[in-house]
C-alpha cells in the first residue's frame, strides 16, 4: 500500500479533527486534506512523471507538511533538505538527485535556483508560490499512479557532508512498515498528540503518518527553546515525541522541570546513546514514559524499539530494545557468521523495513546490502533475552594496547560523574599503544574546569571500568559537538585533537 493512503483512509473517518497545530494556526483533516490534494494536482502540473523528485527545504510549519503530504500523494519522490546545512551541501542534493522541483524560502532561493528544476516558494502567494499553485488548480485532483512496494519514496542522506553525497532510497514498503510498527508500539489512538519540535527532514518525519493514521494531531514547532519544549510537554496535552539525549538532558536541567505530566505517554529518544544515570534520572522526572528506538536512514527509526516499561529495568537501561514485529535483527562476526548471546560483532537487519540501495550509487550499494542483509557498521551484541545493545560504530572501536575499548562501555562511567554534563570517547593514533583513549568534556553549568578536576574524573572512571578502558587524558570544551540532530561529532574531535598536538610540537 502506498504511504499517503493511510492519511486519506484517516480523512474519511475524521474529517472534523484537528489534524495539525502550529504557532496559533490549526487545520482540521478535512481541510488539509483539500489543499494537499489541489497542491497535489499543481505539482503534477509543474511535472507530470510518476516518481520525479522534489527537494523541500522548509522550516517545521503548515506549509512544510502541506507540500510534504502533497509531494506523496503526486506520486513524487521526497527529497528532504535541512534549511541550516550549508547552501553548496543543499545546492549539491538537490543537483544529485536531479529534482524537477524545489520547495524552499526566498533566503535559499538562490542556491537551490539549480539546473533543470522549478523553483516554488513556500510563503507568499501569487505565482511561483505553494499558494498560487492551490489557488490556480482549486477543485482539481491529482491523477493517482499505482506504484510497487519496492517504488521509492524519499531519498535521504546520510554520511558526511564532503564527497560524493549518499542518497538512501526509501522504498513505499519501507514506509509502510514504519507506519504500521510505530502505530503498534506507541498505542496511537485518535486524539493523540505528538509533538513535532526536531526537523521534519530527520526522524521527526518517520512519526507523521503514523499520528494521522490514527486520528491524532501534530503539534509543529520549529526549532523550539528548551524552554519552549518545556512548556508544551507540560501545557499542551502532548502524549508523545521523539527526542535526542541531549535535548532530554537540556530539559533536566531546566529549573521548571519538575511538575505533572498527565497526558504523556511516550517520551522517544533516539538519534545516538542515552546514559542510563540520565534515563534514571527522566524517568524520576516525567514518570515512566522513556523509550527508546534503533534504526538507521537505512532502515527508518524502528528496527528495534524498548517500551517504557521495559526502560524501567535497570539492567536493560544501556539497551535499544528488541528487534520489532516486521523486522528481523542479528549479529553477525566478519566472516558472516551468526554470533551467539552476549558475543560482540556488526550489527545487521533485514526485512520490508531496508532500504532499496543508495542513489546512484550501485558500488556503495553492494558493500552494505549483502546475503540479505543491511550491514549497519554498528557494534553490539544481543542478550540471552533478544535486547539489543550497541557498543558505536565500527569505524569509532579503539584498539589501545591489543584490546578492544568500546565508546559505549567508557562514556557512561565518564556521565556519571557529578560534574560531566556531556562527554565523548575517541581513539587517537600513539606510538606506544597503537590508538590511545581520549575524552571530551562538557561540564556542568558553574563548574570550573582544571587540571585537579581531570585527574578527579580520570579516577572516577578508573574504579568503573578499569585502567585499559580508562582515557589517557581529558580535554574540557565548552560543547561536545553535535550535529544539527544531536549525533555526537567524533571526527571533529579527532581533527581537533591532532591540531592541539601539532601546535604542541611545533611550540616545543
Amino acid at each position: 500500500m502506498q504511504p499517503i493512503r493511510f492519511f486519506e483512509r484517516a480523512v474519511t473517518r475524521w474529517p472534523e479533527a484537528v489534524a495539525v497545530e502550529c504557532g496559533g494556526e490549526s487545520q482540521s483533516y478535512g481541510a488539509l486534506a483539500a489543499r494537499v490534494a489541489t497542491l497535489a494536482a499543481g505539482l503534477q502540473g509543474l511535472d507530470p512523471r510518476p516518481g520525479s523528485r522534489v527537494a523541500i527545504c522548509c522550516a517545521n510549519d503548515i506549509a512544510h507538511l502541506t507540500a510534504w503530504l502533497a509531494v506523496l500523494a503526486a506520486g513524487k519522490v521526497w527529497v528532504p533538505l535541512y534549511p541550516r546545512n550549508p547552501e553548496a551541501e543543499l545546492a549539491r542534493a538537490a543537483a544529485f538527485t536531479r529534482a524537477s522541483i524545489v520547495i524552499t524560502t526566498e533566503a535559499l532561493r538562490p542556491a537551490l535556483s539549480i539546473e533543470g528544476a522549478q523553483v516554488v516558494l513556500a510563503e507568499g502567494r501569487g505565482a511561483g508560490t505553494l499558494e498560487g499553485l492551490i489557488a490556480a488548480h482549486a477543485g482539481e485532483a491529482p491523477v493517482a499512479h499505482r506504484q510497487p512496494g519496492d517504488a521509492t519514496q524519499a531519498i535521504k542522506f546520510t554520511g558526511g557532508t564532503t564527497g560524493r553525497p549518499k542518497g538512501v532510497m526509501q522504498p513505499h514498503r519501507a514506509w509502510t512498515t514504519n507506519i504500521v510498527t510505530q502505530i503498534a508500539a506507541w498505542g496511537l489512538q485518535p486524539g493523540d498528540r505528538y509533538l513535532a519540535g526536531a526537523p521534519i527532514t530527520h526522524g521527526t518525519s518517520t512519526y507523521i503518518l503514523p499520528t494521522l493514521a490514527t486520528g491524532g494531531t501534530l503539534v509543529l514547532m520549529d526549532r523550539p527553546s528548551t524552554e519552549e519544549t518545556l512548556d508544551a510537554l507540560k501545557h499542551a496535552a502532548i502524549t508523545t515525541t521523539f527526542l535526542p539525549p541531549t535535548v532530554l538532558y537540556m530539559l533536566l536541567q531546566q529549573p521548571g522541570v519538575a511538575g505533572e505530566y498527565p497526558h504523556l505517554r511516550n517520551i522517544v529518544y533516539g538519534a545516538g546513546p542515552m546514559r542510563p544515570g540520565e534515563i534514571a534520572r527522566a524517568q524520576s522526572v516525567f514518570g515512566p514514559v522513556i523509550a527508546s528506538t534503533y534504526g538507521q536512514t537505512e532502515a527508518p527509526q524502528i528496527a528495534t524499539m524498548i517500551s517504557a516499561q521495559e526502560l524501567l529495568r535497570e539492567d536493560k537501561r544501556a539497551s535499544v530494545g528488541r528487534e520489532t514485529m516486521l523486522t528481523e535483527v542479528a549479529v553477525l562476526d566478519p566472516e558472516g557468521r551468526r554470533l551467539g548471546p552476549g558475543e560482540t560483532g556488526e550489527i545487521v537487519i533485514a526485512g520490508d523495513l531496508v532500504m532499496t540501495g543508495y542513489w546512484d550509487q550501485p558500488d556503495v550499494t553492494a558493500r552494505t546490502l549483502r546475503d540479505g542483509w543491511l550491514h549497519t557498521g554498528d557494534l553490539g551484541y544481543i542478550d540471552e533475552d533478544g535486547f539489543v545493545f550497541i557498543r558505536g560504530r565500527a569505524k569509532d572501536m579503539i584498539i589501545s594496547g591489543g584490546f578492544n575499548v568500546y565508546p559505549a562501555d567508557v562514556e557512561p562511567a565518564i556521565g556519571a560523574h557529578p560534574a560531566v554534563a556531556d562527554c565523548a570517547v575517541f581513539g587517537v593514533p600513539d606510538d606506544k599503544w597503537g590508538e590511545a583513549v581520549q575524552a571530551a568534556v562538557q561540564l556542568v553549568p558553574g563548574t570550573a574546569a582544571g587540571e585537579g578536576l581531570a585527574r578527579d574524573i580520570l579516577a572516577f572512571v578508573r574504579d568503573r571500568v578499569g585502567p585499559v578502558r580508562t582515557p589517557k587524558s581529558i580535554t574540557f570544551y565548552d560543547a561536545v559537538p553535535r550535529n544539527q540532530i544531536g549525533k555526537l561529532q567524533k571526527d571533529v574531535l579527532v581533527a581537533d585533537f591532532a591540531a592541539r598536538a601539532a601546535r604542541e610540537t611545533s611550540q616545543t
